[in-house]
């Protein structure tokens, strides 16, 4: 029985000649698979079409953008995930979602080996591959760019002379990937950290220093779920697909950082990502009225940690699973409403109500209905700083 390759798929030149190179270079057959993460671009049908044309001896293409939002993106937003406190972890997340698709065409189609089309000095060949053999230890791995020296040119000169179906003209100075969460853009001139972007390298975002009107917007949580923008009910997908627009015509959500690489270099990385900004922002406002002082403490290092094992890979690992439920439990009175102005590139609240507010007005007053025991402070100071007391005399002896 001819061995057979599953291929991470997504209708450029590259994923298209590596169908072809790989079944010279190991003569299985391969079955490539797109996953529709809400990454935009060409109609899914016609990208499986192209697979068939590469080569392919079947091709299964995905529409998984609900999927992504409620199963990915969602327990992101509930973890106040940012990875060194500013990125919203936009590649990192789609690629468990592609991984789980990848390993269900495997075992379909009795696969040996699953395929990606990662360089070997990025974090999605480990987000691919440590993702892949924690669904299915037996699978094997197989990076042609990485593993065969499938370089640009030599894909571009293979697809000519195999008259593949597929543009080889066009070669954009960036790397670029996205989806319903975020854009990364890196290569190229941005290489340079001295260097500015350009507005050229946007697509999800306007310039924030253009003049507008402000935006104001109402994001209704139930249980760390995002429920309703301005009192009309809507999914997780459309929740991110709203705020996109318009938190992205504010010019909300971008980033420029260098970043640590799980490989140990640093790397220039450009995101926009304006519904991620904005949903986390409401939703770390909306735990600050609703988690209890304790939890919401531990709870900051627990998001730190879910951020790094999400960017290195460990999606499917013991140590998140276990955090999640954590998260889960954490979020189980964040119910409510944030007000947020959008505009000039921020996204400030300007209100909160909330049924499970801790917040309590007669206690936190400094008018008249007080029913705060001021009187009480006092010896609870002498009691809290006590240590300190003892300490400071012996020190100062």
């Amino acid at each position: 029985m001819t061995e057979r390759v599953v291929l991470a798929y997504s209708g450029g030149l590259d994923t298209s000649v590596a169908i072809g190179w790989i079944a010279e270079e190991t003569g299985a057959e391969v079955i490539a698979v797109a996953v529709d993460v809400g990454q935009g671009g060409e109609d899914l049908d016609v990208i499986r079409k192209r697979a068939l044309a590469c080569g392919a001896v079947e091709a299964e293409v995905a529409d998984a953008k609900d999927e992504f939002a409620e199963e990915y993106c969602l327990p992101a937003i509930k973890a106040n995930a940012l990875y060194m406190d500013r990125y919203p972890l936009v590649s990192a997340l789609s690629r468990p979602t592609i991984v789980k698709h990848l390993v269900a065409a495997a075992h379909k189609h009795g696969a040996t080996t699953v395929a990606h089309g990662c360089t070997g000095k990025g974090n999605d060949q480990v987000r691919f591959e440590a993702g892949i053999v924690a669904l299915a230890p037996d699978l094997k791995c197989i990076a042609p760019v990485r593993d065969y020296a499938m370089t640009r040119d030599k894909a571009i000169a293979f697809c000519e002379q195999k008259n593949l179906p597929i543009a080889t003209s066009k070669k954009s100075p960036y790397s670029i990937d996205q989806n319903v969460f975020g854009r990364a853009v890196e290569t190229g001139f941005l290489e340079d950290i001295w260097n500015a972007p350009i507005e050229d390298i946007y697509e999800y975002t306007s310039n924030p220093a253009q003049a507008r009107e402000a935006d104001e917007v109402v994001i209704s949580f139930k249980e760390g779920v995002p429920v309703a923008i301005d009192g009309r009910p809507v999914t997780v997908l459309q929740a991110i697909q709203q705020l996109n627009v318009r938190a992205g015509a504010q010019g909300i959500g971008r980033i420029d950082m260098v970043e640590d690489r799980l490989v140990g270099i640093k790397s220039r990385e450009v995101y926009e990502a304006p519904g991620a900004i904005a949903l986390i922002t409401a939703h770390q406002e909306l735990e600050n009225v609703t988690v209890e002082r304790e939890l919401a403490r531990y709870k900051r290092q627990v998001e730190q940690r879910w951020g790094e094992l999400v960017y290195d890979g460990q999606w499917f690992s013991p140590l998140k699973r276990a955090l999640d439920g954590f998260i889960d439990e954490a979020n189980q009175h964040v119910n409510g409403d944030i007000r947020m102005t959008l505009h000039g590139g921020r996204a400030v609240v300007t209100g909160r109500r909330s049924e499970t507010s801790l917040y309590d007005f007669d206690l936190a007053t400094y008018d008249t209905g007080d029913t705060f025991d001021q009187a009480a402070a006092k010896g609870f100071i002498d009691i809290y700083s006590l240590s300190s007391k003892i300490a400071a005399k012996r020190d100062l002896a």
